[in-house]
């Protein structure tokens, strides 16, 4: 794409990329306080809503979103958890998590729904969100003038800003932009996927979230909705969607389950069906000047613990609050939250990593489990649900790491 002086030229001082819930997240925290800031998103919003994501929010990511005034929606909606069950050896086990962390909670509520409000608040308050942008490109955030180019309808647009927001997933232009030896990348990618149906059932368990482990495989049932429910069993991660009818996942989830909450479960025809890879992947540093990555263009995790959405408003927390803090706030205008932010978000992610991984390996059927492996599992898993201290490690990651201050 060429650009000349038919070239449109706007100005913001935050250009975000990427409409997704970390994107639409930071603008609305940064519309809050008086920063001026522009999203460009390539796909359509229908697209963006369409996306079938996590479910689970941790008590931080929910004090977010009623900080950013759209806590609305999960109060109304969302169901909260004050437990997880974990099934082995055809046997069922609780883990009270309200009780071993003081308090703390998980809420359901999908990521669609988090989407859609955020998406709502912005359109009320007359921000700018560009959709559809073709050719998105990001230039100069290691020099003094940093712009976002894109196309929209036809026309070439040059947004100059302050800071680039890198919102823009695993496969967005941020993180790709980024100069080669710049970034140090770390990823491991598991022998397995998970095959995740959505059907309009009541869930088997409506007030706590079931991991099971069993010699067929990992399982779990969630929720989106005391109406709406999200399961999930493990599976080869070459299988084909077509491979699996209905009836033969319900089949399979069954066997995977303790033999009462198997008898309980309600089926019905999937809304949506998909085999989803699992990897974990961190980007280190997350800033590049005046780009900062966050969410899914920084670091995925496993889907096992439910860490993706609330790393990714972990990540929004610090660098709005950085940004808030470089413009000033009371008269005060500090580059520090700047300067410590990717230090700050890295130091949370490895910790989310951790967990995710270890969630992973206990609950999953590897290659190379075998009958001792798997007797390994059920062993670890005895002493988790037998020990309290262990019970309590589980649950402290399960709502959340506290947040770092400074």
């Amino acid at each position: 794409m060429t650009f000349s002086a038919q070239t449109h030229q706007i100005r913001t001082q935050v250009a975000i990329i990427g409409a997704g819930p970390s994107g639409l997240l930071l603008g609305q925290l940064l519309y809050k306080a008086g920063i001026d800031a522009i999203i460009i998103e390539r796909q359509s919003p229908d697209y963006v809503l369409g996306r079938i994501r996590a479910g689970i929010l941790e008590q931080t990511t929910v004090d977010m979103l009623h900080e950013a005034d759209v806590g609305a929606g999960v109060s109304a909606e969302g169901i909260v958890h004050h437990s997880i069950d974990l099934v082995f050896g055809g046997k069922r086990h609780g883990i009270d998590v309200h009780g071993l962390t003081g308090g703390k909670v998980v809420t359901a509520y999908g990521q669609t729904e988090v989407t859609r409000d955020l998406m709502a608040a912005r359109s009320a308050a007359g921000l700018t969100t560009v959709y559809e942008a073709k050719d998105v490109s990001v230039h100069d955030f290691d020099g003094t003038k940093p712009a976002v180019r894109y196309q929209k309808d036809g026309q070439n647009v040059e947004l100059a800003c302050d800071f680039i927001a890198g919102c823009d997933g695993f496969h967005g232009v941020c993180r790709a932009s980024v100069p080669e030896g710049a970034v140090t990348e770390y990823e491991k990618v598991y022998p397995f996927g998970w095959l995740g149906v959505l059907a309009d059932v009541p869930p088997v368990s409506p007030h706590a979230i079931v991991y099971g482990n069993s010699e067929r495989g990992f399982s779990l049932c969630s929720m989106r909705s005391l109406t709406r429910s999200r399961y999930y069993v493990q599976c080869p991660v070459d299988d084909k969607v077509a491979d699996w009818s209905d009836q033969r996942f319900w089949d399979e989830l069954r066997k995977r389950l303790d033999p009462e909450l198997a008898e309980q479960i309600i089926t019905g025809p999937s809304i949506e069906k998909s085999i989803a890879p699992l990897r974990s992947f961190v980007a280190e540093p997350m800033r590049f000047g005046s780009l900062f990555l966050a969410g899914d263009a920084a670091h995925i995790v496993p889907p096992t613990g439910a860490k993706g959405l609330n790393l990714a408003a972990s990540d929004v927390k610090y660098l709005s609050a950085a940004l808030i803090e470089f413009y000033g706030k009371d008269g005060v205008t500090s580059a520090a939250g700047i300067n410590t932010y990717s230090q700050r978000a890295l130091a949370r992610i490895w910790k989310a990593e951790r967990f995710s991984w270890w969630l992973t390996s206990l609950m999953h059927r590897f290659p190379d489990t075998g009958a001792f492996g798997q007797r390994m599992q059920e062993a670890e898993l005895e002493y988790l649900v037998n020990s309290q201290a262990a019970s309590t490690v589980l649950a402290e990651n399960y709502v959340g790491l506290p947040l770092i201050s400074k």
